[in-house]
């Protein structure tokens, strides 16, 4: 049996830096920044000031009646009973997922159709729910508080909706998530089980899920929205934290072709490893990280030579970074290979379990559409960066072969191999 070559056919975008791909792409292109002020406890003067702002939508209302969405989408609020804020976004980011991968009801309910989905729940709602039970004395129990705030509301409410019945997962790796839910997608195609896959990830913005990141001294304190996301700079001193939702279709080139689909790229491979030392911390010499770039690069036949681009995994942390920055130059730098190196995190700051997927649509959309992003809000690289190819504008240079990097607390490190479709 031969091996099905794999694709991306279909993107949807509910980000700060766009909420479709155009605008996305354009952001990409220009370095437009998504980040912006944002008030975690108005009236009070926290150090934390900034977060990557979803335009166009209002979910700062605690039940879904109150919620708001750009025109367009055909959404029923009945549908969002059960639903946490980065569900909303998800629905309107499939949407556009099924419209551009000329998805059919039909295949959508395909025992062939999959659905892989990562999310860290929605702490606000669980909050508000969890408040309403004590404060009743265990009298009121809201019937919809389990399916709409846990960790897997997003696979329990969008394959419910939408039909799903090849299979469901959710994952739950923190900043890995999605790139690990991409990378067993890819298997569960490559295995004859499945023959697409819609990989989705979400998460609130809101204070309840980005400021408790506060506590570990993880998010910047740089108020000038501007320059607070500068990966790999010299001066930077913490993320910046944003939600969304992005939606990414993997599917057996075949099926793709059939239908008349645009393909993005070819995923030619993955691979993962696990550092083995922290809860939070990334190993400070970057090996875990190793592991996984040459697993992945294995795995899909390339040597370091061949990546033309690598979308970084970095934060914008003064640890996370350098530590990214030591397993790259010695799976490149040390091996004579100079690929390009950014972290779009610049642009839309840190998304969480959402990032993997949300970064890898970024690299879909710059393969196809003929160009690298530039690694914006770099002024003073870190001493760590010494060898590696950091780019301070935007290159009109179409990357024929791409790597992505994420990396999730308990040393969790995925990535996955992308390549321009020739054919």
């Amino acid at each position: 049996m031969v091996a099905p070559r794999i694709v991306i056919s279909g993107l949807g975008f509910v980000t700060s830096i766009g909420n479709d791909r155009a605008s996305v792409s354009a952001s990409l292109r220009e370095l437009r920044s998504g980040i912006g002020s944002y008030d975690f406890f108005p009236g009070t003067d926290l150090p934390v000031k900034v977060a990557g702002t979803i335009k166009g939508f209002d979910t700062s209302a605690l039940q879904w009646a109150g919620w708001t969405w750009p025109d367009g989408y055909g959404i029923k609020q009945e549908i969002l009973r059960g639903m946490a804020p980065h569900g909303l976004y998800a629905l309107c980011a499939v949407e556009q997922l099924i419209a551009d991968g000329r998805l059919t009801t039909d295949e959508l309910a395909s025992d062939e159709t999959g659905l892989f989905c990562g999310s860290a729940g929605s702490p606000r709602l669980m909050r508000s729910y969890l408040n309403q039970i004590h404060d009743s004395q265990g009298l009121r129990v809201p019937p919809m508080g389990i399916v709409s705030a846990i960790a897997g509301t997003l696979n329990f409410n969008l394959a419910a909706h939408l039909g799903v019945r090849g299979a469901v997962a959710g994952f739950s790796s923190a900043c890995a998530s999605t790139t690990q839910a991409l990378g067993y997608a890819f298997d569960e195609i490559r295995l004859g089980r499945l023959r697409r896959v819609l990989v989705v990830g979400g998460e609130d913005l809101n204070t309840d899920a980005i400021f408790p990141f506060q506590g570990m001294r993880a998010l910047s304190r740089n108020p000038d929205p501007a320059r607070a996301s500068r990966p790999f700079d010299r001066d930077r001193d913490g993320f910046v934290g944003t939600g969304g939702s992005v939606a990414l279709l993997l599917e057996d080139a075949e099926a793709a072709r059939a239908r008349g689909a645009t393909i993005y790229a070819d995923m030619l491979g993955w691979g993962q490893s696990a550092d083995g030392q922290s809860i939070a911390g990334s190993d400070p010499e970057g090996r875990g990280l190793v592991r996984a770039m040459r697993r992945a690069l294995a795995a899909s036949s390339v040597a370091p030579a061949e990546i033309n681009y690598v979308n970084a995994h970095a934060t914008s942390t003064p640890a996370g970074d350098a530590s990214e920055a030591q397993a790259l130059r010695a799976v490149f730098t040390e091996v004579g290979a100079h690929p390009q190196v950014s972290s779009t995190k610049a642009l839309t700051g840190h998304g969480l379990s959402l990032s993997g997927v949300m970064e890898t649509g970024f690299c879909a959309v710059s393969i196809a559409e003929g160009f690298i992003p530039g690694a914006a809000n770099l002024e003073n690289p870190d001493p760590a960066c010494i060898g590696l190819n950091l780019p301070r504008t935007t290159l009109p240079v179409a990357p024929r072969t791409v790597l992505k990097n994420s990396s999730g607390f308990g040393g969790c490190n995925v990535c996955v191999v992308l390549r321009r479709c020739d054919k």
